[in-house]
């Protein structure tokens, strides 16, 4: 058995209770063997970042299922032929929460008074070799660290924290600009295809004027 995590976008117009009674279904056969449906996190509807199958809206629901790889066929044929289920991710789950939240650290940095010298510290500190990914504050200027929590576990469900690392046109920025390590920015790369995919994000933004 092993721990998977799906995500469900739905038929908007389906209310709680239909949705609750085809999950039921859903997850019958993705417990098949002895697994067992560990969390289910109803978002409901919420606005898609582009249209799927012609809707602007979709219902969300995620789920954890501890399932045997052979149950997952029959399950995931089930809902392709389903056709209120607008679009699905099945993801091994690496410690995401159903919500969309990351899973960050307490910061154990002292705080540095807000001036000029501890700015000039923090640039000189870009490369100090620290596993988690700083945040960092855009503008027409010159980019520039910013003291934050490290993230522990980027969620790809975490639309606020993704686009942080994205540009206005929703393209990834690259990693001299963010100053993350190498391990980060494949993770944010898979995290942002991921969130594309679930229309979460979009793929990119045109330039209105």
């Amino acid at each position: 058995m092993r721990l998977y995590e799906v995500v469900y976008i739905l038929d908007p117009a389906l209310d709680e209770g239909a949705v609750t009674q085809k999950l039921e279904k859903f997850h019958a056969l993705a417990t098949v063997g002895g697994g067992e449906v560990v969390m289910v996190d109803l978002w409901g509807v919420r606005q898609l970042a582009y249209p799927i199958q012609k809707k602007t809206s979709g219902y969300y629901v995620v789920a954890h299922v501890n399932a045997a790889a052979e149950a997952l066929p029959e399950f995931e044929r089930l809902l392709k032929l389903d056709e209120e289920v607008m679009r699905y991710l099945l993801v091994l789950n690496e410690g995401e929460p159903t919500t969309g939240n990351s899973i960050v650290a307490e910061s154990t940095r002292p705080e540095r008074p807000d001036d000029d010298d501890a700015e000039d510290e923090e640039e000189e500190d870009d490369d100090d070799g620290r596993e988690s990914p700083p945040e960092f504050q855009g503008g027409r200027g010159r980019r520039r660290r910013m003291e934050g929590p490290p993230i522990m576990l980027l969620n790809y469900k975490d639309v606020s924290t993704l686009s942080r690392f994205m540009t206005e046109q929703g393209k990834i920025l690259p990693k001299r600009t963010t100053k993350v390590t190498a391990a980060f920015q494949r993770q944010l790369g898979r995290s942002v295809k991921r969130a594309r995919y679930l229309a979460l994000v979009p793929y990119t933004r045109r330039n209105e004027g």
